[in-house]
């Protein structure tokens, strides 16, 4: 296991679901990361969204069959925990500075040092997409490929900063209230899902909502802050070498800067895939429907599926929820030319 100069290991230990907690220190303070799986496999770097951690963001995804033997057959897993967002997390001392999203993505830099890392995968959600595609852009020969789920590459629009801003007064006076989850649900999912009149909220949202009960609210604040101050990356998008699957869900809140994010990009090296009846964090609320755009992301690395599992039975995914870009010829279908890139495998 690799170590750089600035990361010492503090503590591990094995968590409830597994794996092994690790907490690094970094030079913009400690991170946890949970790892899951053989470390000599290729690793996979996740990344979650706003007041979520791995388990929250990527439990529907990593627990289904399918995806499981998947991810879990051909990758290690390292899960990127936002500072103080861990399971049993304290609240972040006042002394310590807010970092800025550029130290954020510095902070995964790290923790690729720490454990001895060459080019990994990426796979964030929302915000979390984001700190790792300033991660690719910023140590390009360090990522093999990204997956980006409902991302964010644009500076926030007046209406997302003021919102933003609400949420973190009363984030600051008010804690983990009421009101803050169901801001942070509608972030998240679509209204179907979250019920309405006398439709209940589904078991996802209910779930959902109790890992929220358990995120240090001042911890919220201080990632809300870095995310809220994230300027415009969309010119640094050129400058990636690797490949690019963007997932994101019809009823996204984000939608449309997907949609932007994926046409600033060459679409020889990018996909651009749209879930139907689906929200933003299409990890809990539409695992499934990631499988197939992830199969055909994967097959030009070399990586497939065990053959025990043969096709998806809970799958709704059609071949009209997939975007013409994935289909094309000009992307990465198994049985389509694979297509080139500048990244070095």
């Amino acid at each position: 296991m690799g170590e750089s100069s600035g990361s010492v290991f503090i503590d591990v230990e094995r968590n409830s679901f597994g794996g092994e907690e690790y907490i690094i220190q970094t030079r913009h303070g400690p991170v946890s990361v949970d790892v899951f799986g053989d470390q000599e496999k290729t690793a996979l770097i996740t990344y979650p969204d706003v007041a979520l951690n791995h388990m929250s963001c990527f439990q529907g995804l990593f627990f289904g069959p399918e995806t499981t033997s998947l991810l879990l057959h051909n990758f290690c897993i390292y899960n990127i925990n936002p500072p103080g967002h861990e399971l049993g997390a304290a609240p972040i001392s006042q002394d310590f500075p807010v970092p800025s999203v550029d130290e954020l993505a510095d902070q995964v830099a790290e923790v690729l040092d720490f454990f001895g890392l060459g080019p990994v995968m990426c796979l964030g959600v929302t915000a979390g997409a984001y700190v790792l595609t300033i991660f690719a852009i910023k140590y390009r020969k360090r990522v093999l490929g990204l997956l980006l789920v409902s991302p964010l590459c644009k500076a926030p629009s007046w209406t997302e900063w003021f919102y933003n801003k609400v949420m973190f007064n009363l984030l600051y006076y008010y804690g983990m209230c009421g009101l803050i989850k169901e801001c942070l649900l509608q972030r998240y999912f679509s209204k179907e899902v979250r019920g309405s009149g006398q439709a209940r909220e589904s078991d996802t949202v209910q779930v959902c909502r109790e890992f929220l009960n358990e995120r240090q609210s001042t911890n919220v604040c201080r990632f809300l802050q870095s995310i809220n101050r994230r300027h415009d990356i969309t010119e640094g998008l050129k400058q990636l070498q690797c490949r690019t699957l963007i997932i994101v869900g019809e009823n996204s809140l984000f939608h449309s800067e997907a949609i932007h994010m994926s046409s600033r990009l060459n679409r020889r090296y990018c996909a651009f895939v749209e879930v139907k009846d689906c929200g933003s964090l299409v990890t809990e609320e539409q695992p499934h429907a990631m499988l197939i755009p992830m199969e055909y992301f994967f097959t030009w690395y070399g990586i497939f599926r065990p053959c025990q599992f043969i096709g998806s039975p809970r799958s709704p995914l059609s071949p009209l929820c997939i975007s013409p870009e994935l289909l094309s010829p000009e992307s990465m279908g198994v049985k389509l030319k694979p297509i080139k890139t500048k990244a070095s495998v």
